[in-house]
């Protein structure tokens, strides 16, 4: 692979740092809460993909409009179909008409089954007149000998009962580890930094058990942190002192209001100075970056975490430090990501790699070896590989 002189010195010295700081060094706490395979079959572009394998590190490299997007929304859709939300999140995205592939003419159901170590969690939606899903089939399928038998929950529901039956002795022995594990997932976009942003306003101090995905609660998490894991804390602000090095460290200082209430923002200070300053005062890079550090070292991580083009905004410099990053926290949680940047391609190798795609409307994913372009791997790298269309997903006729 080709690498300056100059970027591999940086690079090198970040990563050295990185594994001062432990990151790489953390425990592996998967325990078999990873999606193994993944089934999708009428959900907006992705109209047939079959049990297809996911690992610890999934990087979603495709043109715009291969459905990348599509590939993430299915995760959100899912976290809301295990809570009872089904209904509510397919109003909010314009009806049934509007998720099934190609509309209600084309595409009646959407049929999907998770794969994880204990078993699977299978379920078909039937589009409805009135422009919602109906439970057509939901069940729980084991493939270990402490699930021996499949859980049913029957048909024409409108609402999941996944997590009503936990409440249930044995059905709830049986479905706690595939609630837990998608219920887990965290789905993180932090493309809006704008002045307006959540992120950079005031926000509830007692809102810190879990980052949002916007991180509006910003603050507030790394408050919690400063106070209950003081070492994380710590490895935050020094990571974010590698990309930002005039950045000191954090100024957490909640303000109580007439009604009772703490509310906390995210201030801070520069390096030689006392002077505290406001989230305004850092660039959107900079502020995503912080996102991006603090979701990615977070204790306690969720099983599976899906970030949406986690580059935007960042200086090549800190692109590599978030290759770093993912890499690392891909030996504690999986890592699902899609991206649109060459230099962030450059971090990972082809086995790393989804390569998404538009075949005749439908996407498709597919995954290549690192050993069939070890010969192009001498003179170029992932990403240069990728932008010259040797692994697809660029865009074509």
């Amino acid at each position: 692979m080709r690498l300056t002189f100059s970027k591999a010195k940086r690079y090198y010295k970040s990563v050295k740092r990185l594994v001062k700081l432990g990151v790489y060094a953390r425990e592996k706490i998967m325990d078999g809460k990873p999606i193994e395979r993944l089934t999708i079959k009428g959900f907006k572009s992705i109209v047939n993909l079959e049990s297809f394998p996911l690992r610890n590190l999934n990087i979603l490299i495709g043109s715009n409009g291969s459905g990348k997007s599509n590939f993430i929304s299915y995760f959100r859709m899912l976290g809301e179909l295990v809570n009872g939300r089904l209904q509510h999140w397919t109003a909010k995205n314009g009806s049934a008409d509007r998720i099934v592939s190609f509309g209600v003419k084309e595409t009646s159901s959407v049929e999907s089954a998770v794969e994880f170590a204990p078993g699977t969690y299978k379920f078909n939606l039937e589009t409805t007149v009135d422009g919602g899903f109906s439970f057509v089939r939901e069940e729980l399928v084991g493939k270990k000998t402490r699930l021996k038998h499949e859980v049913l929950f029957g048909l024409g529901h409108k609402e999941s009962l996944l997590k009503t039956s936990l409440k249930k002795k044995k059905d709830g022995v049986i479905a706690r580890p595939f609630y837990d594990a998608i219920n887990g997932w965290s789905i993180f976009h932090f493309h809006d930094t704008s002045e307006t942003a959540l992120v950079k306003r005031y926000a509830s101090l007692q809102d810190n058990e879990r980052l949002r995905p916007d991180a509006s609660n910003l603050a507030a998490f790394l408050y919690r942190l400063s106070d209950e894991a003081p070492d994380t804390y710590g490895q935050i602000c020094e990571t974010v002192r590698l990309a930002i090095p005039f950045f000191d460290d954090f100024v957490l200082q909640p303000r109580e209001l007439d009604t009772g209430e703490c509310q906390i923002n995210l201030m801070w200070k520069q390096s030689g100075s006392d002077y505290v300053l406001w989230p305004s005062q850092l660039s959107d890079g900079s502020v995503r970056f912080i996102c991006l550090v603090t979701a990615l070292l977070q204790p306690n991580p969720p099983s599976t975490i899906i970030i949406d083009e986690p580059e935007l905004g960042l200086h090549p410099y800190a692109v590599t430090l978030l290759g770093a990053l993912l890499r690392s926290a891909s030996t504690r949680m999986q890592v699902i990501v899609s991206t649109q940047s060459v230099d962030l391609v450059n971090e990972f190798s082809i086995d790393d790699l989804v390569v998404v795609e538009r075949v005749n409307g439908a996407t498709t994913f597919r995954r290549e070896n690192q050993s069939d372009f070890e010969i192009w791997l001498e003179d170029y790298t992932t990403g240069e590989l990728w932008e010259k269309n040797v692994l697809g997903g660029r865009p074509s006729r």
